[in-house]
């Protein structure tokens, strides 16, 4: 029996394909002939339209498996404390995956100073805030510091890949994107066009609540969560013995997982939803799929932490709540990002293996093997998730952070099996993604930096409200609200301060780029100087001609 793939119909058995492009099972021979040529002749547009009416299943590269060997040798396979090998990343996966486990490392050393001073609060009493006072302080400056240096180290790493100025690219329309063909005004070729109108009804009228209604419902869940803590606390009270006292870390391990259950089954709902919206340019797309995940991820993993600490006012509940969340998303992220996918690919490429070893007489088996094994692996759908993860986790270290200085040592713990974990499903859960320039980690940076703002009012708020700075204001409430809010505005303008006082790019960065951009103006004027004296010559040649008798 003679096995053939799309892949592997070639006039050479030597050729090796780079990309692997799969087609509906009833594709007739006339489009795939009208695709190759469009392969051949490298116009990308055939590709796309083909994507969006369905024709093509999928388009990944193949994994270099010597390449890829050679990386997973010197970043995970050893179990060792050490830098990841950044440029080697970026060499095999891009510029955009490479910045996201740049950050990943530096985000996880920069903690490090947070866990180191954390430990010695955790001995201290909890209900002592005189003691937090300092380290909420520091963990403010720290949280300014490190996002501000981050963009100094992603500059020189950017500047060194040939990334960090980029000259901005016009977006062709995004796979998916529909609309009645027409003449697009601006590239004058022939495009889907629709309406803008109708975007912003679907999005004003159908997203919009959509995303409303989800939020109430996290905010019901929520409160069913409190209703299960009361019984929980009630039942141990009743009977003081040592089974009540693990029951009452039962509702929030739950309730932890059902937030986790809802981010995901959310995040499918607001995929849906934003690519109904139709929108034309992938940018777009994914500026409106962050802003819907990030309003119901920031809401649904800290509204009951906000609840505990602003309305019912229980520390004691705050630090178990928090701990119990930050520990079992951890625990859950690991699980389902990582070690399933990869027990699942294994499972698959055991198949894989029985199948083809009934076909090794009629075809190449060890490359009819990676295509097939390769097509099944899961689609990288980009950095969001992961980024995601590590913004929750900002907010989980950043945000009540003197009411449970453990937060930063429990986040690095994760962070150095995340650095781990994320490289094996790169090299052996999900396809190769197609590389991508990047200068920056993007909306990303303004993410964080509006975290650390936010964290600045709770953890001002919250020392406000402890008993001991209450009871020097015991005469007036109104002295002490006063007091708190100018105190928050000076660390809000410190923070300022700091990160304009901060570079964005280093010095030497800045002296390069400023030359650099001093030699183009000076080639620019060498060349129009020379094209001014071509005319001039020209001229003088004419009008020497026209003197002629």
């Amino acid at each position: 029996m003679k096995v053939t793939l799309s892949a592997l119909d070639t006039h050479e058995s030597s050729f090796l394909p780079l990309v692997v492009i799969e087609l509906a099972q009833d594709v007739k021979e006339e489009t795939k002939e009208w695709l190759k040529a469009r392969i051949i002749t490298k116009k990308k547009d055939g590709v796309r339209r083909l994507l969006t009416s369905g024709i093509v299943v999928q388009v990944f590269p193949l994994h270099d498996n010597e390449a890829l060997k050679k990386l997973e040798d010197t970043w995970y396979t050893r179990f060792t404390l050490k830098f990841q090998p950044i440029d080697r990343i970026r060499g095999y996966f891009g510029e955009t995956i490479a910045l996201y486990f740049g950050f990943l490392e530096y985000f996880t050393f920069a903690l490090i100073p947070m866990a180191i001073i954390g430990l010695p609060y955790y001995l201290f009493a909890w209900e002592d805030y005189d003691k937090y006072v300092i380290f909420a302080s520091f963990n403010l400056i720290w949280s300014t510091v490190i996002l501000e240096v981050w963009k100094r180290g992603c500059a020189s790493m950017t500047y060194r890949w040939g990334t960090l100025v980029m000259k901005r690219k016009f977006e062709e329309p995004r796979p998916g994107y529909h609309g009645v063909l027409g003449i697009n005004p601006v590239t004058g070729r022939e495009e889907p066009l629709y309406p803008s109108y109708k975007r912003q009804l679907r999005i004003y009228l159908v997203s919009l609540p959509f995303v409303c209604l989800c939020l109430y419902f996290s905010l019901f869940v929520m409160m069913i969560y409190f209703d299960m803590e009361a019984w929980a606390l009630g039942l141990h009270e009743d009977s003081g013995s040592e089974w009540t006292s693990i029951l009452l870390y039962v509702p929030s391990i739950i309730y932890a997982i059902v937030i986790e259950i809802m981010n995901r089954l959310y995040r499918y709902a607001a995929e849906f939803l934003t690519s109904w919206e139709n929108h034309r340019l992938e940018s777009a797309y994914q500026n409106h799929l962050i802003l819907k995940v990030l309003v119901f991820n920031f809401l649904n993993c800290f509204a009951s932490l906000f609840y505990i600490a602003f309305v019912l006012r229980d520390m004691k509940l705050l630090r178990q709540s928090l701990a119990t969340l930050l520990i079992t998303s951890q625990i859950l992220n690991q699980i389902v990002e990582s070690l399933l996918p990869y027990w699942l690919q294994k499972k698959h490429h055991v198949r894989v293996k029985k199948k083809v070893e009934a076909l090794k007489a009629d075809i190449d088996a060890t490359l009819y093997e990676q295509v097939v094994l390769e097509k099944e692996m899961g689609t990288y759908l980009g950095t969001f998730d992961d980024y995601l993860e590590l913004f929750l986790q900002f907010g989980y270290v950043s945000l009540f952070s003197c009411v449970y200085p453990l937060a930063a040592a429990f986040a690095v713990l994760n962070n150095l099996t995340e650095v781990n974990s994320d490289a094996l499903k790169m090299c052996r859960v999900f396809k190769r993604p197609f590389s991508e320039p990047s200068a920056s980690i993007g909306v990303w940076q303004l993410a964080f930096e509006t975290m650390s703002v936010i964290s600045v009012v709770t953890n001002c708020a919250l020392i406000g409200m402890s008993p001991q700075v209450n009871a020097l204001f015991s005469e007036s409430k109104t002295d002490l609200i006063l007091i708190v809010v100018a105190v928050e505005h000076m660390l809000l303008a410190l923070k300022f301060i700091l990160a304009f006082a901060i570079p964005d790019k280093p010095r030497h960065i800045q002296m390069k780029l400023a030359r650099l951009e001093f030699e183009s103006l000076e080639a620019l004027k060498q060349q129009q100087m020379k094209l001014t004296a071509e005319n001039l010559k020209e001229e003088c040649r004419e009008g020497g001609k026209e003197t002629v008798p």
